[in-house]
């Protein structure tokens, strides 16, 4: 059985392995040192653009403008620079997950090639950017509901990060390209859902993509072990 729930309670047990908390670690780590330079670049922007009009001392005001984008962008922008972190560190979480559960998936996969990484992680990039503006004009029709904006984004990163976590697994053991993966649409939104929902709950957020990448890969080798040749 490849369900979510299964793969989501296999995925909680793992937290504790030394290769997962290692992940866990340099990810947080990195994505937490990405906002914090974002945030000091922002003050320092605005306190030169202040001063530029006048002679005041601006620095409080500075640092409140700098901690207030940072608590905006965080919302808006942590599970696209978490997941994109991530994509140069999932190898080691899957890694880890198929050594324990399927250790006769994890002889000869393919290695993934720092470029192929970097181009990977890009291309998430850029898809989730173009992918939530095209919804923006949805969003703000429904914004009357209260929370029709919040489930078009909802439902429009669920199918994004659903297939980023599904692909992250997949690249790794699949001979052509064009190769369908085993895991199933509905259980891929499914999975990215769960894992958008966790992005939203504070210091959860931190745990949510390694929760997401283990989860993935337990349900696709569930579903390449009912697939004949696979």
């Amino acid at each position: 059985m490849n369900s979510l729930p299964a793969a989501l309670a296999l995925s909680l047990r793992q937290l504790g392995d030394r290769a997962i908390l290692g992940v866990l670690f340099k990810t947080a780590l990195i994505t937490l040192g990405i906002f914090l330079a974002g945030g000091a670049a922002l003050y320092v922007g605005v306190e030169r653009a202040i001063d530029s009009f006048t002679q005041a001392d601006t620095s409080a005001f500075g640092a409140l403008v700098a901690a207030a984008g940072m608590i905006i962008a965080g919302w808006f922008l942590f599970r696209v620079v978490a997941l994109f972190v991530l994509q140069f560190f999932a190898e080691d979480v899957v890694r880890a997950v198929e050594t324990k559960h399927y250790p006769h998936a994890a002889h000869g996969v393919r290695d993934i090639p720092f470029t192929e990484d970097v181009g990977n992680a890009l291309r998430s990039l850029v898809r989730t950017v173009l992918a939530n503006a095209a919804a923006l004009p949805v969003a703000a029709l429904l914004l009357f509901t209260g929370i029709g904006a919040a489930v078009v984004f909802w439902a429009v990163n669920a199918f994004l990060i659903g297939r980023e976590l599904r692909d992250m697994v997949w690249i790794r053991h699949r001979s052509d390209p064009a190769e369908s993966a085993p895991m199933g649409g509905v259980n891929r939104f499914l999975l990215g859902g769960v894992v958008v929902a966790l992005l939203a709950v504070p210091f959860i957020n931190l745990l949510a993509p390694i929760i997401g990448a283990a989860a993935a890969t337990h349900m696709v080798h569930r579903a390449r072990q009912r697939v004949p040749n696979a």
